[in-house]
């Protein structure tokens, strides 16, 4: 499954499937970003960069980066 990206006009959540653990992290540390039943399911629009950046930097997969 390739990457999908995600972007608030600032910052770009890059997710990778295949390396996704499933913790939980993000849905718990910005529940207002994550919603896994919902497509699509980063809404980095409700949250500020900064945010989304340190919960980024919290994925324990690294399914989640920051593309600059």
């Amino acid at each position: 499954m390739a990457a999908k990206e995600y972007t608030n006009g600032e910052v770009t959540i890059v997710w990778k499937p295949e390396l996704c653990q499933h913790s939980g992290i993000c849905v718990k540390m910005l529940p207002k970003v994550y919603h896994p039943k919902e497509r699509p399911w980063i809404k980095p629009e409700h949250a500020k960069s900064e945010e989304i950046i340190y919960q980024v930097s919290m994925c324990p997969s690294g399914a989640l980066s920051i593309k600059k």
